[in-house]
């Protein structure tokens, strides 16, 4: 696997595709620099080295040019992040960007404007790709929440790159923290799967199962297992087209020796509701009218144990509607639970859009081994699939 180590970029033009798809208010400030963040070292090596950079990112999904989706308006925080002049420039093809990449000294770095204005960037576009690659003597993708997508920037480029393409930092530490949970992992080794479906989730279930000693499920999923066993869920979530799978994947559990671990309560509410009635209860028995909306206490106990015996861990999706305070807590244990694990030695690796919410919301952040970046890109790994934009690089 070719790192930014494997090369000098002394007098080297580098072109870096990095994830900058962060939010926006509505005056355009950002209001979240971890992915700039989460590029800086990358940035930083090559500009030590003595080389340039180009940076090319999207931003939203807009449809042909919006300035909404310019890249212009987070040039600031760019600035900010990494304590250094960025160059910006308008577009990114053309003449006015050949001449800025012509212009452009060791030390410096130019911002292309976004990707996407440009349909061909999604369709994958040889040519445009090829325009691009014209810019830059190395190419490095470090933008891993694109990795699974077959686009020119992220993949198709490469080509063009035979002996002169490497992972940047934090796509090589995502490669590896993943590699970490299913290939090299130190036993026990603990999934958390959360979330509403388990129809989102099954491809990865399937993948992990031979991965894996002990499973908890928990979140909205719960509820299609407890009522395939025969429990009664009252209003829960449930997809009653998936209860012979929720079936089939306990019986294929025991067949691997895999423990799966089910909430033995949940905080039940009579509405879908911060403030409405709660009462813990049994899992397989919610009243009528009432639904389970988090994990119980006797839940999070056995939870805490497990995971305090495991030594890696991967958690992806909340136990429960942690965006309402009322229905936070179990999350917010669990977090607490694979904090101390870690602290203790384990391996911990929280991915997928609403579990990385949680820890950066709780503050849990720093207590997590890693917390990946891209939520897409990580579950396709996570079900086994080659992502197009890792693949583009190993390949010769």
């Amino acid at each position: 696997m070719k790192t930014l180590h494997d090369f000098n970029f002394n007098n080297q033009k580098a072109i870096i595709r990095v994830d900058f798809n962060v939010p926006l208010d509505e005056h355009f400030k950002v209001t979240d620099t971890t992915r700039i963040e989460a590029a800086k070292p990358t940035i930083d090596k090559i500009i030590a080295d003595g080389g340039s950079v180009i940076l090319m990112s999207h931003l939203g999904r807009p449809k042909g040019f919006e300035e909404q989706y310019s890249l212009k308006h987070i040039v600031e925080a760019v600035e900010k992040v990494l304590q250094k002049k960025i160059k910006f420039v308008s577009d990114c093809i053309g003449s006015a960007v050949e001449q800025e990449v012509a212009n452009l000294a060791s030390g410096e770095i130019l911002l292309l404007e976004n990707l996407r204005f440009y349909s061909e960037e999604e369709k994958g576009d040889v040519a445009f790709a090829e325009k691009l690659a014209n810019f830059g003597d190395i190419y490095v993708n470090d933008a891993f929440g694109t990795a699974h997508r077959a686009h020119a920037s992220t993949t198709i480029i490469a080509q063009f790159f035979p002996n002169k393409k490497c992972f940047g930092f934090l796509l090589a530490k995502e490669i590896e923290s993943i590699n970490k949970v299913l290939t090299n992992s130190e036993k026990p080794v603990t999934a958390i799967l959360g979330g509403s479906k388990v129809s989102s989730k099954i491809t990865v279930i399937e993948n992990i199962l031979d991965k894996v000693n002990h499973m908890i499920i928990g979140g909205g999923m719960t509820f299609t297992f407890v009522k395939a066993l025969g429990g009664q869920i009252g209003n829960s979530i449930c997809e009653d087209d998936k209860l012979d799978l929720a079936i089939e994947i306990l019986k294929q559990a025991k067949e691997k020796g895999v423990q799966i671990h089910l909430p033995v309560d949940v905080v039940a509410a009579d509405a879908f509701s911060n403030d409405a009635n709660t009462q813990v209860v049994d899992v397989k028995q919610i009243p009528d009218g009432w639904q389970g909306l988090d994990a119980g206490p006797k839940s999070l106990a056995i939870f805490d144990r497990i995971l305090n015996d495991s030594k890696t861990i991967l958690w992806n999706g909340p136990l429960g509607v942690f965006e309402m305070d009322t229905f936070s807590k179990g999350t917010i244990a669990l977090g607490e639970s694979i904090a101390e694990a870690t602290k203790n030695g384990a391996f911990s690796l929280v991915g997928g859009g609403d579990s990385v919410a949680a820890v950066k919301q709780f503050g849990l952040e720093p207590k997590m081994s890693y917390v990946s970046t891209g939520g897409g890109a990580m579950l396709e790994m996570l079900e086994g699939r080659v992502l197009p934009g890792i693949a583009a690089i190993l390949e010769d």
